[in-house]
């Protein structure tokens, strides 16, 4: 075997590996809303993510493209190059998802390539124009128009249900919920496995197995990397999804259904141009919006500022990285210096997983009260920490005496002794004297008791409970809104089929939506 074709194995394996964190780090992107709501089950949440990534991943390739040719000269990558910023994109993913934080796996990956690439070639092998106009740019502006999306959307929604009885509202967002948090999946999967389908197309562009005039990459690079990242996927990033979907803000269904939404439009918008869109920052300023849409909710912007430091840090930081990396395989160089390389990343990742196990965040834990940080209130298994015990209650002194019980009838023809109102939860009964069977008048007053309480809930449902002066029901605004979402979701899902056909039309030849085979 030659040390190319060594090399050439050892790239896609750590490909395929990054691709495998990125489905788990940024699993929250798409379920942390749903979980935190109880519209989904945590498991049930990321199986139903792990199937949509899969899905997606075969939907576009135009990131990809943006990836391979859009970044860095082509003609200048070595597959040691392309290997050094795989390790700078994994040991940051690593390290970000020990530590609770939301930062992009995009960029870490970028960072990492282009820190590689200046490290070998200098800054002439960088387009930095590809760089500013593909990479940064979109992230500011898509966050934004993200974070601007959903606290429109949440506004407008709480606008809608005020005066409608909570329970049914929310009972319904939470199955809109689940539509709208796949359609986040299948985005997710769309847009983030083509980055590693890019690089693993650098990889075999340099080695020369595939033309460098080539538009899209080879069918068994797009199904290796749906697979890994939906494998990853189904781990469940668990630290992500507790810090996305309790540190932010206390998330109620409809603000969930507005925030999914808005990161599906924005993230499917961007994969069908072909930028490298950060998800996790779409994700991150939707779930900030939908706090600050909703009247009266609690945004913790001291973890939102720890998010956009992590965000500032992560090109740069993965980048060194890389460089770093790029620089130790050089120099040891042949197949000593891939080993080497190969075996430092796999230390560093068995250590912090070991690391993560000291306070361990998973299904059973993740929607536990969020007490300041990630595993603030957490024992070491990972279970809420034991509380001290609370005070016992004051002693009361027992009565003596015993009281008489009532007995009552629902309707007699005896004369009534005594008669009074009853409040909200009682029946409306006579009290009787002597003269009736017990057990006839105690079914009677449940009879009864179970009439007003029938009442009670249809005059709730009707106009409010007794004494709460909400607004009445708006018939006219509430299917204003139902068709304002439902527009949305048209949109969404007919941009997902014309981003599908480029991909039915190269790879499948079906000449469907009027799309013709290149």
């Amino acid at each position: 075997m030659s040390l190319d074709l060594f090399l050439l194995i050892i790239v896609v394996i750590t490909a395929l590996a990054f691709d495998f964190t990125n489905g788990f780090h940024d699993t929250g992107n798409a379920m942390a809303t749903s979980i935190a709501s109880g519209a989904l089950a945590p498991k049930t949440a990321v199986i139903l993510s792990a199937v949509l990534n899969l899905v997606g991943a075969f939907l576009s390739t135009a990131v990809a493209a943006t990836i391979a040719k859009g970044l860095i000269d082509a003609n200048l990558v070595t597959l040691e190059l392309v290997f050094a910023g795989l390790v700078g994109g994994i040991v940051w993913n690593l390290l970000t998802w020990l530590l609770g934080i939301p930062s992009s796996s995009s960029h870490a990956l970028i960072g990492g390539i282009v820190g590689a690439t200046i490290a070998a070639v200098g800054g002439h092998g960088v387009i930095w124009s590809g760089v500013v106009s593909k990479v940064l740019v979109p992230a500011v502006v898509a966050a934004l128009l993200a974070t601007f999306v959903a606290a429109a959307g949440t506004w407008l929604v709480y606008r809608v249900i005020r005066g409608l009885p909570g329970k049914r509202t929310e009972s319904g967002f939470r199955h809109g919920q689940i539509g709208s948090a796949s359609l986040v999946s299948l985005a997710h999967g769309t847009n983030d496995a083509q980055k590693t389908m890019g690089v693993i197309f650098l990889a075999l562009m340099s080695y020369g197995a595939v033309s460098k005039t080539a538009t899209m990459p080879p069918l068994w690079v797009i199904v290796s990397c749906a697979v890994a990242m939906a494998g990853g996927t189904y781990l469940g990033g668990w630290r992500i999804i507790r810090t996305l979907g309790k540190g932010l803000v206390e998330i109620k269904p409809p603000q969930g259904m507005a925030a999914e939404s808005s990161s599906a439009a924005v993230i499917l918008l961007s994969a069908h141009f072909g930028y490298a869109l950060s998800t996790t920052q779409v994700a991150t300023g939707s779930v900030l919006g939908s706090g600050v849409g909703k009247p009266g909710a609690e945004v913790r912007w001291g973890v939102a500022g720890r998010m956009v430091a992590a965000w500032l840090i992560t090109l740069p930081l993965a980048g060194l990285v890389g460089a770093i990396t790029y620089e130790l395989v050089h120099v040891i160089g042949g197949y000593p210096g891939a080993f080497v390389g190969f075996g430092l990343v796999c230390l560093v990742a068995v250590g912090i997983w070991l690391q993560s196990r000291k306070a361990r965040v998973d299904h059973t834990n993740v929607n536990a009260d969020w007490e300041g940080s990630l595993t603030a209130g957490l024992d070491a298994a990972g279970k809420p920490a034991a509380r001290p015990p609370s005070p016992p209650a004051p002693h009361r002194r027992r009565h003596r005496h015993r009281h008489r019980k009532p007995m009552v009838s629902s309707r007699s023809s005896a004369p009534a002794t005594h008669s009074r109102r009853v409040t909200l939860h009682e029946p409306l009964v006579q009290l009787r004297g002597h003269g009736e069977d017990p057990d006839i008048q105690l079914a009677a007053g449940r009879r009864a008791a179970g009439a007003v309480r029938t009442r009670v809930r249809l005059q709730a449902a009707g106009a409010g409970a007794i004494g709460d002066h909400t607004a009445p029901r708006r018939p006219v605004l509430v299917a204003l809104g139902w068709a304002i979402f439902g527009l949305v979701l048209a949109v969404v899902v007919i941009g997902v089929l014309y981003i599908a056909r480029d991909f039915i039309a190269h790879h499948i030849g079906w000449h469907l939506l009027g799309a013709k085979r290149a």
